[in-house]
């Protein structure tokens, strides 16, 4: 690939981040569904049950609960006050290093102090004046050297354009392009540090924290530097830096710290998300014929796959009191596992809720989370997602899956996508 710089670090590091959320080989889909209708509210690790680690680590020591129901998990995640997320700095967060305080361990007025700062800067309006640099970044870069090969697999550079365009946002030097993927490996590395072995857990703590430094010293080194300058460009650091909210500024530590986990956990989801995008809607050569014929389908193509197929299958908060869900009385202090991939296809919400159906009625995913803690950068997620799936349209004529190769797969007990999509063109 011309234009690519390879890095072997990044992508041992996302392979090592996907086998250890990979967990056993089962249908959590069918899992789930059994468990709407027989245990919608089940005390017991269900993530453990797939051999799957959370963000909780393994040291909390605090009874859990798995909720499956959309309507149940819906009411938690609006419900910052009663279902927390501050275990979180004591475990994901403790990969980081320092006081692990970290953006989604954040609770309160803390948590909405910070992203009051930070939300303005994400909004679809402050976004869109990156579109251009995106489309032209995606198509130029990644997809335009590949044409006359008439043959790739789009996760060859789907691990790359995510990584490439958060680069270019938050302002890195363009000439350090290679040293940046260095860093991205630095954040997978964090990302993969909760396991199911404590022992491994510790072993894993140690390289985390490491990477995290280092990550935490590359940006921190920027913040500063475009503070010096007087901070009035565009990037993502300069509009953070002039960022206010109640008379309040964000000092270097906390943008460096932000910053810092943009790159760890933005890029990877973005590729997780386009390669089950791209897998769902080359499985149906009908579908790639109508999304091709009429773009306006592509943003609908993606929430549609960000349902049925989400990045992320569970998200954990913490009952700050003794509550009741779902008829179940969960007690202060339980971890509450909210499985997202149930609620996704809970029948009761979604007709035919395990038919991948573009022209469903919208309704509300959970993909990128739901109340106080909605992903905060899901606007230039879609941006870059729409933006690769047309330059695929527009660049690889009558693309399809190589019949000559193993066709791709969508797997993970938490982080959910195809390892490999091989196409050819014409």
């Amino acid at each position: 690939m011309a234009s690519l710089h390879r890095s072997e670090k990044l992508e041992a590091a996302f392979a090592a981040l996907s086998r250890n959320y990979r967990g056993l080989d089962v249908d959590i889909y069918a899992l789930c569904q059994q468990r709407r209708k027989t245990a919608p509210v089940m005390e017991g690790d269900f993530m453990a049950s797939l051999s799957v680690p959370t963000h909780a680590g393994q040291r909390h020591g605090n009874p859990t609960y798995a909720v499956f129901k959309y309507n149940d998990i819906k009411a938690i995640l609006q419900d910052a006050a009663t279902f927390t997320s501050g275990f979180i700095a004591k475990g994901l967060g403790t990969f980081f290093g320092g006081d692990g305080l970290i953006i989604i361990a954040m609770d309160g007025d803390q948590h909405r102090k910070a992203r009051g700062l930070l939300q303005p800067v994400f909004t679809p309006q402050s976004v869109n004046p990156w579109r251009a640099e995106i489309e032209r970044s995606i198509r130029e870069e990644f997809i335009a050297p590949l044409v006359p090969n008439k043959h790739a697999d789009l996760m060859d550079f789907a691990l790359y354009f995510p990584i490439r365009v958060i680069y270019a946002l938050i302002g890195f030097p363009q000439e350090s392009i290679g040293d940046f993927y260095e860093y991205a490996a630095m954040g997978l590395t964090i990302l993969a540090g909760p396991k199911n072995d404590p022992a491994e857990e510790e072993a894993a703590r140690m390289s985390a924290v490491a990477a995290s430094q280092g990550l935490y010293d590359a940006v921190i080194q920027l913040v500063a530097q475009r503070r010096a300058e007087g901070a009035t460009g565009e990037d993502l650091i300069s509009r953070l830096i002039r960022a206010a909210f109640e008379d309040r500024r964000l000092d270097d530590k906390e943008i460096a710290t932000f910053v810092r986990s943009l790159v760890a956990a933005g890029g990877e989801t973005t590729t997780r998300t386009f390669s089950s995008v791209m897998t769902l809607l080359l499985q149906r050569p009908e579908l790639v014929e109508r999304v091709r014929a009429d773009r306006n389908l592509v943003p609908k193509l993606i929430d549609e796959a960000i349902r049925y197929e989400p990045t992320s299958t569970v998200k954990v908060r913490q009952a700050a009191r003794d509550v009741e869900v779902g008829g179940v009385m969960i007690p202060k202090g339980a971890l509450v596992q909210c499985v997202i991939a149930s609620a996704n296809r809970d029948e009761d919400i979604f007709e035919n809720a395990d038919v991948f159906d573009i022209d469903r009625k919208l309704k509300p995913s959970f993909t990128f989370g739901y109340g106080p803690h909605t992903c905060i950068g899901q606007f230039v997620a879609k941006l870059e997602l729409v933006a690769a799936v047309n330059a695929v349209l527009d660049l690889f004529p009558n693309v399809r899956l190589d019949p000559d190769r193993p066709a791709p797969e969508i797997q993970g007990g938490q982080l959910r996508g195809a390892s490999s999509i091989p196409v050819i063109w014409d």
